[in-house]
């Protein structure tokens, strides 16, 4: 029985993960920070060990394991969170590496993102292409950038470490939810009368999931591996939603001054008055970008083939639905 650490588990990726794993025959020890909300592992036969990425003692909660699998991050584009963004993406991320080095794991599944590659503006990027970090947008992004460095680093030491880059998954267990679930939310509870003109490549979180086991298995250490599927607008992709769900897509595009003057007000203004701001500036200034990516690498490389889109987005709007994300509003159009 091959065994593993998971960093992130009660997330969205790291939950599915754990899922995967467990159905794989893994042994899988899970990292959990004291105040995580730990629902997405109940019920689950895995060990949760209590602790923090940068704890002193991380190598002896890892123990001698046959991978490290490190989905942890903390996923946040409001600049007030910067400094706990940086430290834990960053720093959490050296410390994780150094401690499975000192654990004496065989092999590191850091999980990147798109978000560390940046946008090829009017075209698609690969893993062969690289925004310089002062032209990534907001915090996050720049310490994911860093975060990779970190890990190039450590395999370029000679510590096998191989770097999947998920674009933006959709499924089951997006607890929080994520900004791409909100939207699927918001959408389905009639919350959402107009939408931007931005671009995501989508992909479903299973297929995101089988690509860290096959990055494990299959992937060359010091090298990245983009986990994505379709390259879809925000109205492309609600067209497919509604037509999953019978739901209508709306229409009207709204033009980018209005939510950023929004989120403006919302990040600046209110946020000083004491209220928790919803709409960030940096969140609105990526949705200004068409984020499209090539996972033709992984597909070669990896075996990576991911399933249609269609089947993931029914399966996140299931789950929703499921656990009272919609109110009492109920649609038995996926059903």
């Amino acid at each position: 029985m091959k065994t593993a650490f998971l960093t992130g588990g009660s997330g969205f990726v790291g939950a599915n993960m754990a899922r995967m794993l467990l159905a794989e025959g893994w042994e899988v020890r899970a990292l959990v920070r004291s105040s995580s909300d730990r629902r997405n592992l109940e019920g689950l036969a895995l060990e949760i060990v209590e602790g923090d990425l940068n704890d002193p003692d991380l190598a002896a909660k890892i123990g001698p394991r046959d991978a490290v699998f490190h989905a942890a991050a903390h996923y946040s584009f409001f600049r007030s969170d910067g400094e706990a963004v940086m430290r834990s993406n960053v720093e959490g991320t050296r410390n994780v590496l150094a401690a499975a080095r000192a654990a004496g794991v065989g092999r590191t599944v850091y999980t990147s993102s798109v978000a560390a590659i940046g946008v090829k503006h009017g075209g698609i990027a690969d893993e062969t292409y690289q925004s310089a970090p002062e032209d990534l947008i907001g915090t996050y992004k720049r310490s994911k950038y860093y975060a990779e460095r970190e890990a190039l680093a450590a395999a370029a030491a000679g510590q096998e470490v191989v770097i999947v880059n998920p674009t933006t998954p959709i499924g089951p267990w997006d607890r929080k939810p994520t900004p791409t679930g909100d939207i699927l939310v918001r959408f389905m509870t009639g919350n959402m009368p107009a939408i931007v003109r931005t671009g995501l490549n989508i992909v479903g979180v299973e297929d995101v999931v089988r690509g860290h086991l096959l990055a494990y298995e299959r992937g060359r250490s010091g090298e990245r591996y983009i986990l994505g599927n379709e390259n879809l607008t925000l109205g492309a992709l609600l067209q497919r939603v509604s037509d999953q769900t019978g739901r209508r897509a709306p229409r009207l595009t709204v033009p980018q001054w209005l939510p950023l003057g929004a989120a403006w007000f919302d990040e600046r203004i209110l946020a000083r008055m004491g209220r928790i701001p919803k709409l960030s500036i940096d969140s609105v200034r990526m949705s200004q970008e068409s984020m499209f990516y090539d996972a033709s690498k992984a597909k070669d490389q990896l075996g990576f083939a991911p399933q249609p889109i269609d089947d993931a987005i029914r399966a996140a709007v299931d789950w929703f639905a499921r656990n009272g994300y919609f109110g009492r509003e109920r649609t038995t159009a996926w059903q």
